[in-house]
């Protein structure tokens, strides 16, 4: 019998039940980096996060009070019988952190919240016209320097006499003499105000040069008493008040000014203060985009499509037809007189030529001027359809891009604005910050800040991504980018005792970054913490302490504890798959012979983000890997540039707006659609799921609807729906339980009495196909309806490409919401397996699908692409997984590095020439598997 382990050094799970898991009993070793592995679907998640982290995470806010608990999400407790050992745990899970367009990395990691303070408290305002410093003068600046003046000296405080409400001067004067005023100066003369009110002569003079007429606000002989020290104070503050901010001091015939306005060179500029650096509040937002960087203007690329054209021939798209050619024939027939050149295409003009297309010049109007004349014509359908042609996202023309009010700008740091600063990358950005140079006073207000954002952007480097900048949207980055954002900032809270759970961090990452990222994990671990990841990568198991393997197979013939153990120990277990496939006894084969692409789709001067003006070539009809180390270029080439493209040249176009390239040519007419698979989720209702996704549950309507039971009752194809009214249970609206709200407990789901949790009234499930009700079926697996409908080709041909991808274990009903992505993905992938047919050609951008999968499930996926390539598809896939890399036909390896140092085309072509490349990341890690 197996000793017990010591609740001290061990988490004790016993009997742990949570969704497939068959009471299984785990020890996990603590202060250890621990990898938890097997197939997808075998139970890894269920272990990891719904029973650790679950129960870590609900003890914890059961430690807090019921009216703080109300607050907070309420959290079940998992089935288990108990977990000894236990600390506090934090999650760090596979998931895009945000679609929220305002969201950056620097908002989300909270650096850019730190940079708000450090602009407003310790930035100089620069004048934009003199370069000089703007500063305001405090009461405590004009006493300073009265005070400084030689002892005994008489000096004379003034301020200009501004006219209020049209009064002539002699209602002004009455209204000074009320306020306690008794003098003024006129034209250098001291004199007594009651004295002008008697001078008819200055009866209508009106009040215009303020220099020449000022109020007398007080004379002061200086000594270093407080009683002097305070009158100097009032008199200032006096003369700051009456004088609209102006206060001069008069000193021996010397006048010197002071002003509390905020202003120099005739500009008023604003004071920083955080939320004057904040494009999420009005107050800091660009006004003309509302802080989205982003307006809806006309889209260049969609005015001018193909590049490759010059304006002779018909580049500029509007200008095409007969009535709008006259604007072109104009700018044909002057061309001469400025030396434009209208034979050259139109990539290869210079950036003034091509400006000079939109602004026009003396001889012709340009393409500006085009668009205001077709805003003025609007009341004709005609017009109005033509601009929305044109129309899509542009970048706003006032801020730029930067979102944040164009003054803000002003604002300086060591000669940086903000702007500068989260335009760099992270890898530039913390030597700035380390090798600050600041005086004594901004030292002191600026350290704790100083120490916040260096600490967050070494983590981030720490983590591989140096690439990236803070302006960077969260909704541009991959689910890898955006977990080992969330685990740098976990890294900045240096907690200690704690336990991490992880979902798969290497995800996103090239081979060469994984070892980074791995001394990170390590790191945590070294200070006292238990780190549990959920992983398939093969260097992340070699550098765990302790391994455990779930299996043996997935859903219902998982949740077994197969393996526990160092790695050593699983390459020698006969249970273990993942043990076969590490040490060798089980392989992914490199395909027998390759396809040899024939026709190539071509982009052109690809230069967004970080891509060096590269033309890259796209084969059809085959798998085609694109790789290259994290933040390389990869996904702005695909995500930003080819996808986009094709759109608008297929005709189906997003209102996306297209990277920066020159032009797309090649065999595009030999594609139908282009196709995003992404690893977004299917459904957000919690009613959706997958046989719904994939409408086989209109054939399983559909049959049950044909049954003679079914229609002597008079059911038709929808009493069978859970989506509407009539056959589903109205208790619970086809959900099959109900929701008990407990405050500040966890919500309690109890399945509804109405249907004991069946989702339909009874007369519904009287019918019965194979003794088998609706409900029943439901309840399957995928690979249990399988073998039920064996003999209903309909379904049967809808449910098995779900079994081909992997997805054998999941329940007909499983909600759509608990889901991963990867299986979302997948789900996704069998559809289109399913709509498949020989005529149509589509190209397919998968985005790493090996998310989430298993050496065993990489192999299932890579026979499903197969099968999309053999009926007449083309393949595009952005990964890292060299199983999938080396089963390619064509690679285009992106590099060599990431960020600056990246955007280059290094390789492309077949993965044994890949593997040979010199100056390729990826072509040594290749190698090894070839």
């Amino acid at each position: 019998m197996k000793e017990a382990a010591d609740p001290q050094h061990h988490i004790l799970i016993k009997g742990a039940r949570v969704h497939n898991l068959k009471n299984i009993d785990v020890d996990i070793p603590k202060n250890k980096l621990v990898v938890i592995t097997g197939m997808s679907g075998s139970g890894k998640s269920s272990i990891a996060f719904d029973t650790l982290y679950a129960e870590g995470q609900r003890r914890y806010v059961e430690s807090l009070s019921s009216y703080a608990r109300q607050f907070l999400g309420r959290m079940n407790k998992p089935d288990v019988d108990y977990i000894k050992g236990i600390a506090p745990a934090i999650a760090i899970e596979q998931k895009v952190i945000t679609s929220n367009p305002r969201s950056t990395v620097g908002t989300s990691t909270e650096i850019y919240d730190y940079l708000k303070l450090l602009f407003s408290r310790i930035g100089k305002t620069i004048s934009p016209i003199s370069g000089q410093q703007v500063k305001k003068d405090s009461v405590s600046d004009v006493v300073n320097y009265i005070s400084a003046l030689p002892e005994d000296s008489v000096v004379t405080v003034l301020c200009p006499l501004y006219p209020h409400n049209n009064r002539t001067l002699k209602e002004e004067l009455a209204v000074l003499l009320q306020k306690g005023f008794s003098r003024i100066v006129i034209d250098h003369q001291i004199r007594k105000v009651e004295d002008i009110l008697e001078d008819t002569s200055v009866e209508n003079v009106e009040i215009k040069d303020e220099h020449k007429l000022l109020i007398l606000v007080d004379r002061i002989v200086t000594n270093e008493e407080d009683e002097t020290l305070s009158r100097m104070a009032d008199s200032a503050q006096t003369a700051f008040f009456e004088g609209k901010g102006d206060c001069y001091v008069e000193f021996e015939g010397e006048r010197k000014h002071f002003s509390d306005r905020f202003e120099l060179d005739g500009m008023r500029f604003e004071e920083p203060t955080p939320n004057f650096f904040s494009f999420n509040n009005p107050y800091g937002a660009c006004p003309k985009c509302e802080g989205f960087g982003k307006v809806l203007g006309i889209d260049e690329d969609l005015v001018i499509p193909d590049k490759s054209k010059s304006v002779y021939d018909g580049a500029i798209a509007p200008w095409r037809g007969e009535k709008m050619r006259e604007w072109l024939d104009e700018l044909v027939k002057h061309s001469a007189k400025f030396n434009f050149p209208i034979h050259r295409p139109v990539s290869q003009l210079s950036a003034a030529e091509r400006k000079l297309l939109w602004t026009g010049n003396k001889y012709f109007k340009g393409l500006d001027a085009f668009f205001v004349y077709l805003e003025e014509q609007t009341y004709k359908i005609q017009y109005r359809v033509m601009l929305s042609r044109y129309r899509g996202k542009t970048n706003c023309p006032d801020c730029f891009g930067s979102r944040l009010r164009p003054d803000a700008a002003y604002v300086k740091v060591a000669g940086q604005s903000i702007t500068d600063l989260v335009l760099m990358p992270l890898k530039e950005l913390l030597p700035f910050f380390q090798n600050l140079a600041l005086d004594e006073r901004d030292q002191k207000i600026a350290k704790r800040l100083l120490l916040e954002i260096s600490n967050r952007i070494l983590f981030l480097n720490e983590v591989g991504l140096g690439y990236l900048t803070l302006n960077r949207l969260s909704n541009t980055l991959s689910g890898g980018e955006s977990q080992r954002i969330n685990l740098a900032t976990s890294l900045g809270s240096s907690l200690v005792g704690s336990v991490y759970v992880l979902d798969e961090p290497s995800i996103g990452l090239h081979p060469k970054d994984t070892n980074r990222l791995i001394g990170v994990l390590k790191s945590l671990r070294d200070v006292g913490n238990t780190v549990l990841v959920v992983e398939h990568e093969e260097e992340m198991m070699q550098a765990a302490d302790h391994l455990i393997d779930i299996g043996p197979e997935a859903g219902t013939l998982g949740g077994e504890l197969i393996f526990a153990g160092t790695y050593d120990q699983i390459l020698n277990d006969k249970n273990s798959l993942t043990g076969k496939y590490l040490s060798g006894q089980e392989k992914i084969e490199v395909p027998a012979k390759r396809r040899k692409p024939i026709d190539f789709i071509t982009v052109k001067g690809a230069r967004e983000n970080n891509l060096k003006h590269i033309d890259v070539k796209f084969p059809l009809n085959v798998l085609c890997a694109v790789t290259g180390v994290s933040g390389s270029g990869k996904t702005s080439l695909v995500k930003r540039i080819l996808l986009p493209a094709l759109q608008k040249s297929l005709g189906n176009y997003s209102g996306e707006q297209t990277g920066a390239y020159d032009g797309i040519d090649g065999a595009i007419g030999e594609i139908t659609g282009v196709e995003m698979v992404d690893q977004n989720p299917i459904g957000r209702s919690s009613r959706s799921n997958p046989v719904t996704y994939v409408k086989a549950w209109d054939e399983i309507r559909s049959l049950y609807a044909g049954q003679p039971s079914a229609k002597a009752a008079g059911l038709k194809p929808a009493a069978f729906s859970f989506n509407v009214e009539g056959g589903r249970c109205e208790v619970c609206q086809g959900e099959g339980e109900v929701k008990i709200e407990m405050q500040f407990m966890a919500d309690i789901f109890l399945p509804c009495e109405a249907c004991n949790g069946k989702r339909f009234k009874q007369h519904v499930l009287d019918v019965t196909y194979r003794d088998k009700s609706v409900a029943d079926v439901l309840e399957m697996t995928i690979d249990e309806a399988l073998r039920f409908f064996a003999d209903e080709p309909k379904i049967a041909s809808k449910l098995q490409p779900l079994a081909d991808v992997g997805l054998g274990y999941v329940h007909l009903g499983q909600s759509s919401n608990t889901l991963s992505g990867g299986e979302a993905q997948r789900i996704k992938l069998a559809s289109f397996l399913i709509k498949g047919n020989n005529s149509s050609k589509t190209l397919f951008i998968f985005d790493e699908p090996t998310t989430g999968l298993h050496f065993h499930d990489i192999k299932k996926l890579l026979k499903s692409f197969e099968a999309l390539i053999a009926q007449g598809n083309t393949i595009i896939v952005i990964e890292h997984n060299m199983d999938v890399v080396k089963c390619a036909d064509w690679v285009i390896d992106i590099g060599p590095e990431g960020g600056n140092e990246g955007g280059d085309l290094v390789f492309e072509g077949t993965p044994e020439g890949l593997a040979s490349c010199e100056t390729s990341a990826t072509g040594k890690y290749l190698g090894e598997k070839l």
